[in-house]
């Protein structure tokens, strides 16, 4: 999959190539926006919202391409709590959503576990503070 990301005048072109591959090894399980729609108990047009937002993130995948959200950003029926913040931090150092989503996955031994685990368990600060510091 190949994608620009945050190019403005003056910019040099950024391309990144992700395989769906690479994320389907890193994340267990994925969710369509029907599925998010069900689980946070909204309309099919609120969890587009949610992704528009940036309040998560989604990746095209699969035959014919499906709009995938990772399961782990949701505990129970609500976003992970510092999740989008992450995202925001994520987004802020030219992350396109492929690369956050296997940063978020991919595991970290200073946490232990990955970023996205650590969210689950309620210590975002560590996450965000590894996030900010991506952009040094």
């Amino acid at each position: 999959m190949r994608q620009t990301d945050g190019v403005r005048p003056g910019d040099t072109l950024r391309t990144v190539t992700i395989s769906s591959t690479e994320l389907d090894q890193l994340v267990p399980a994925w969710l369509t926006v029907p599925d998010l729609a069900a689980r946070l108990d909204l309309p099919v047009t609120k969890a587009r919202q949610l992704i528009k937002d940036r309040q998560l993130l989604a990746v095209r995948r699969g035959t014919p391409p499906v709009l995938s959200i990772p399961a782990a950003f949701l505990d129970g029926a609500v976003v992970v709590k510092g999740l989008t913040g992450t995202i925001t931090l994520l987004a802020d150092n030219k992350y396109t959503d492929e690369e956050a989503i296997r940063w978020l996955f991919t595991p970290d031994r200073s946490l232990p576990g990955s970023p996205v685990e650590a969210l689950l368990q309620d210590r975002g600060t560590e996450v965000r503070r590894r996030a900010h510091a991506l952009g040094f």
